[in-house]
């Protein structure tokens, strides 16, 4: 079946079979029971996380979904990724999509309001503004990352935040890499003294935490190559690499080294320096990235030589509570496996524990324990058999593998669920802070203030630099 067939099937699907739904009196709040079922909006989506958050079935949600966005690329793709879940021959889904499309979709979807929970994905730039007004409108928001892309916007996230709470709404941004079995394996480590010690402050040239992370454009979803739209490759609407990609390591680094503690952005954080530089595209490399021929006018301002400079890779340095912090996050054309590539150093006073994505390491995710001397070596080793006994219970077939002058953490590979799976995980995590909004911790709402303090005042920082 190809992509027209797709598109023409699934919507199809949506206009028949569905039960006729009733509409809502304006200024009235939808209605299904005590939060017994959950009724998913899927608002301007322009983005495949958006997709990826249907690709199971999760208990007490509907099967019917309602999608507001205009008609076009972005749409489209939506479709058929969600039409390849539903035709999948294991595990398949059953959603039904209920589809509007026009100008006026955010209005139509606020007067309508068809569901309880709206997930946003894609259009960084006004994504902010449909949070806030689903939350006025008694909605729950999912929304992906980034939130916003300017620190003066840092307002309207609390803005938002302060009246969920308000509410009894949950407004809640993806943080997939949470979810990832490496992520916590080295949260747990550096939160262990007899094996870590206690993380060093370091110093702006030599950081007690540094982290790479390497995307590539060219990418597959769900096994499919994925074409991006032109707009992705514009920065105001899209962000450079710390905005969008950073949030996921800048939230990383405050869930690793101060876990469940609240931060205060205003006063624990000193954003100390900041870069950014292209990746340029020639029209080949775009034609096949984006499935369009020519440079729109909207890039004009970036295209030199007949070729396009996507400035999409940041260097940040800052100090959280101290501790010393910088971060490289780019993106690539293309290049070997894996997709995306991934590197974090944490340094204590006993021991650094690194999530290494390499040749080394068959271009898989590992952690490493590495000893600060030859004279920790055996105390290290003694005290991190210990602990992983006890990750043991929750990470079953957990073990250690020498080598040399360091460790190697060996599990099997059903912990390894991938990047797509942990949209799952979180959606479920949130499905669960929906039913009860008080089981949100109390310190999320200020880390994410903290998370894109940091993300936007280092994109302000580099673009300060330009030349004039």
């Amino acid at each position: 079946m190809d992509r027209r067939q797709f598109v023409g099937s699934m919507a199809a699907g949506a206009a028949a079979g569905n039960p006729p739904r009733e509409r809502l009196r304006k200024g009235s709040v939808p209605q299904s029971g005590p939060m017994s079922e959950v009724r998913l909006i899927t608002l301007d989506h322009a983005h495949f996380h958006a997709a990826l958050v249907q690709k199971e079935m999760c208990s007490g949600v509907s099967p019917q979904v309602s999608i507001y966005a205009p008609l076009g690329f972005d749409l489209t793709e939506h479709l058929v990724r969600v039409a390849r879940f539903n035709q999948r021959p294991i595990d398949p889904t059953v959603w039904r999509l209920d589809i509007h499309t026009g100008p006026d979709f955010l209005e139509r979807m606020l007067k309508e309001r068809p569901g309880n929970v709206v997930v946003l994905s894609g259009r960084n730039r006004e994504k902010i503004v449909q949070v806030q007004r689903s939350v006025e409108f008694g909605l729950n928001a999912l929304a992906d990352k980034p939130w916003i892309l300017n620190p003066g916007d840092l307002s309207k996230i609390a803005q938002v935040l302060d009246l969920a709470e308000k509410k009894g709404l949950v407004a809640y941004d993806i943080m997939t890499e949470r979810f990832e079995v490496t992520s916590l394996l080295q949260r747990a480590l550096v939160n262990a003294p007899n094996v870590f010690g206690t993380i060093l402050p370091g110093e702006p040239k030599d950081p007690a935490v540094f982290m790479e992370s390497v995307h590539r454009l060219m990418k597959s979803v769900a096994g499919v190559p994925s074409l991006r739209p032109a707009w992705f490759f514009d920065v105001r609407e899209e962000g450079e690499a710390l905005a969008d990609v950073g949030t996921h390591l800048v939230d990383l680094v405050q869930w690793t080294v101060f876990p469940d503690q609240a931060l205060d952005y205003r006063r624990d954080i000193q954003v100390l320096d900041g870069r950014h530089w292209p990746t340029t595209l020639n029209k080949e490399q775009w034609r096949r990235v984006t499935g369009v021929a020519e440079f729109p006018a909207s890039l004009s301002g970036s295209i030199k030589d007949g070729k396009l400079d996507y400035f999409c890779n940041n260097f940040v340095s800052y100090a959280l509570r101290g501790v010393h912090v910088q971060m490289n996050v780019l993106w690539d054309f293309e290049g070997p496996p894996p997709t995306d590539s991934y590197f974090a150093k944490f340094r204590g006073t006993k021991a650094r524990v690194e999530v290494r994505q390499g040749s080394p390491e068959n271009f898989r995710p590992e952690v490493y324990v590495i000893p600060n001397s030859a004279a920790l070596r055996k105390e290290v080793a003694e005290e991190l058999r210990k602990k992983v006994s006890t990750l043991g219970t929750s990470f079953e077939g957990l073990g250690i593998e020498e080598r040399g002058d360091e460790f190697r953490l060996t599990f099997p590979d059903r912990h390894r669920v991938g990047h797509e799976a942990h949209f799952a995980q979180v959606t479920r995590q949130f499905f669960e802070y929906v039913k009860n909004p008080k089981a949100l911790p109390a310190w999320e709402k200020p880390n994410m203030l903290a998370k894109y303090h940091v993300t936007t005042a280092g994109v302000e920082l580099a673009r300060a630099k330009d030349p004039k």
